[in-house]
């Protein structure tokens, strides 16, 4: 039997080590799946609901494992579904492979059934490389640079590839005009900056008193060159979201998460510093960090085009974290831990205690800042988390401190909604010999997650570990967005775009074989958690949470309270629930003894 190029295709997948395709059925593709069952199902077709979802897993995949994700979706419908997921990885930076069908060449441009232009529509989304490939001669070459391409520059890429092309004959490139050999590996590399500009960034650092750093999932490789960086500096670190689980939260100089989901330690350190060093990230939100004009700021990016953002850094080094750090640390020059260390530490053993009074704050009928609180001391030690957006990221991001060889991410710069359950399954495929734990709100559980647990009910046989929790905290509210119209705008609750009906997701979970139970009273949190991950299939926690418990931002006062009043005097439903979980969340920063010295109620 001859070799088709879908065969090819598959072959060549397996020789970059590609182990699995997340992807969709669809005749745009109909080559590639009958070539799949010719290869005996190798590299591991896993079929997700929903494209989408497909490509989520990708990104989940990517992110926990360092290989490159590959999706695949049939032409039209099936192309387009991919694209949201598509975008999270960009956005985050992630090496995902997008394998798309298109309509048979004959029929291009005659508006065919499922005819889209897809090399206009992946333009922006795989702009570093997207070929649609038309002779069988431009593979292994296609494949091989979108792969590379992938790696290279953490990004998407995309092969697009007619049906009929599919289906001929492979030929590989000659030795001839107009033809393109092709080879596989990427070839590992480390870049460094110039001895120089080390030398001026060491300068920077060794004048300054107070520093902060910043770091972000840039710096992951890299930490214990930033342990060794924080000691020698006496500088206190805060990260990027995404970098949560970069330098574990148990250190006590780590002021944990920056920005609206962040810490008030955090935010003390970018307010406090003179001197700023940000390593591996491109956090974008400035009014978080230093005052323009008030500190010198180094940074350290593997990327070119991402340096010299967001501040106006004196020195730009462009280099791997870990090399230039290594570099960098014999040119500093070591300083006492005095009273600014002594504040980053005490600031940051006051914030812990202030997020077990906040957890402890009775709610109707639960805290949902007490449902994960709950969780951070029984964390296993090889967990795999995800949060999904909305108000469970504000509670992940404050409440669990990641320590040792903990994972976790999360859609951090497109913030889409739904990709939690999708993350943690594609993580599972990554490391099936690993506990994987998703936090979700139940507007993302509707949207994405309850058909994913099918995906889940399909494969978590074949997992080494069988535990994939998913907790849903469930207040029947898109509650972040309802925050942000009550703080922002001061703008009441709209109930017919905000209120969610309930479901039984626990009840949806046994019913294809999984297990779970619903939670309904404080009493009960923690023996359900132990009862999930204990389990021997996946496991749905139902939360019943309270809606009115406020994700007050690290840097709000009480003029931010006084918008939600407003709101609540315009008609919102929640009135008096949300005035008093406000002032009672907030007034946990305040309590006697706990004050800063000439902090007042408005600096709280």
């Amino acid at each position: 039997m001859s070799t088709k190029v879908s065969d090819h295709l598959l072959q060549r997948l397996r020789e970059w080590d590609v182990e699995h395709v997340f992807g969709y059925a669809g005749d745009g593709i109909n080559g590639l799946l009958a070539a799949w069952e010719r290869a005996d199902n190798k590299p591991v077709f896993v079929q997700a609901r929903h494209e989408e979802m497909a490509a989520f897993e990708a990104v989940g995949y990517a992110k926990f494992s360092g290989k490159v994700g590959v999706c695949a979706a049939t032409s039209g419908p099936g192309a387009i579904h991919l694209l949201n997921g598509l975008y999270d990885a960009k956005l985050d930076h992630v090496p995902v492979v997008a394998i798309v069908g298109q309509t048979n060449r004959s029929a291009m441009g005659g508006s065919y059934q499922q005819e889209v232009d897809l090399l206009s529509l992946y333009k922006d989304v795989a702009s570093d490389f997207c070929e649609m490939a038309t002779v069988p001669e431009q593979f292994p070459n296609v494949l091989d640079r979108a792969i590379r391409t992938a790696y290279a520059k953490r990004t998407v890429t995309a092969v697009i590839i007619p049906a009929d092309v599919q289906e001929l004959d492979y030929s590989p490139p000659t030795h001839a005009f107009k033809m393109v050999p092709s080879s596989l590996g990427v070839g590992s590399y480390a870049p460094v900056p110039a001895d120089a500009e080390i030398a001026r960034a060491a300068e920077v650092l060794n004048e300054g008193e107070k520093v902060a750093v910043l770091i972000g999932q840039g710096a992951r490789g890299a930490r214990a060159e930033v342990e060794q960086l924080a000691d020698v500096l006496g500088a206190g670190v805060a990260k990027a979201l995404l970098g949560k689980d970069a330098l574990p939260d148990d250190l006590p100089y780590v002021t944990g998460a920056i920005g609206l989901l962040g810490t008030r330690p955090s935010y003390e350190l970018m307010q406090g510093c003179d001197t700023l060093l940000v390593v591996g990230s491109s956090f974008p939100y400035t009014q978080f960090m230093p005052e323009l004009d008030q500190a010198r700021a180094v940074q350290i990016d593997i990327d070119p085009f991402m340096v010299g953002l967001r501040y106006p850094f004196e020195v730009n080094l462009v280099g791997d974290a870990r090399e230039t750090l290594g570099r960098l640390l014999p040119q500093l020059k070591r300083k006492k831990h005095g009273a600014w260390r002594k504040k980053i530490e005490k600031d940051t053993a006051r914030w812990w205690e202030v997020m077990e009074r906040r957890a402890a704050v009775e709610a109707d009928p639960i805290n949902p800042e007490y449902v994960v609180h709950a969780l951070d001391a029984l964390l296993p030690d090889d967990v795999i988390l995800a949060a999904d957006s909305g108000s469970a990221a504000n509670w992940y991001a404050r409440h669990l401190r990641l320590r040792g060889s903990m994972r976790g991410s999360l859609s951090g710069t497109l913030a889409t909604m739904g990709p939690g359950v999708p993350y943690v399954i594609g993580a599972k495929f990554a490391h099936p010999d690993r506990p994987g734990l998703a936090i979700v709100g139940d507007g993302a559980m509707q949207m994405n997650g309850l058909a994913e647990l099918i995906t889940a009910a399909k494969y978590w046989h074949e997992w080494q570990d069988l535990r994939l929790i998913v907790a849903v905290l469930n207040n029947q509210d898109l509650n972040q967005v309802t925050w942000e119209m009550r703080a922002m705008s001061g703008a009441p609750q709209f109930l017919p775009s905000q209120a969610l009906p309930d479901v039984p997701y626990a009840d949806f979970a046994r019913s294809i074989g999984l297990d779970g139970i619903r939670v309904e009273k404080p009493g009960e949190v923690e023996s359900a958690w132990r009862q999930a991950l204990a389990a021997d299939r996946p496991f749905v926690l139902d939360f019943r949470t309270d809606p009115a418990v406020p994700p007050i931002p690290p840097h709000a006062d009480f003029d931010q309270i006084e918008a939600a009043a407003a709101s609540i005097v315009k008609g919102d439903s929640d009135r008096a629930a949300v005035i008093r979980q406000g002032f009672k969340a907030k007034v946990q920063e305040m309590l006697p003894g706990h004050r800063h010295k000439g902090e007042g109620p408005g600096k709280g």
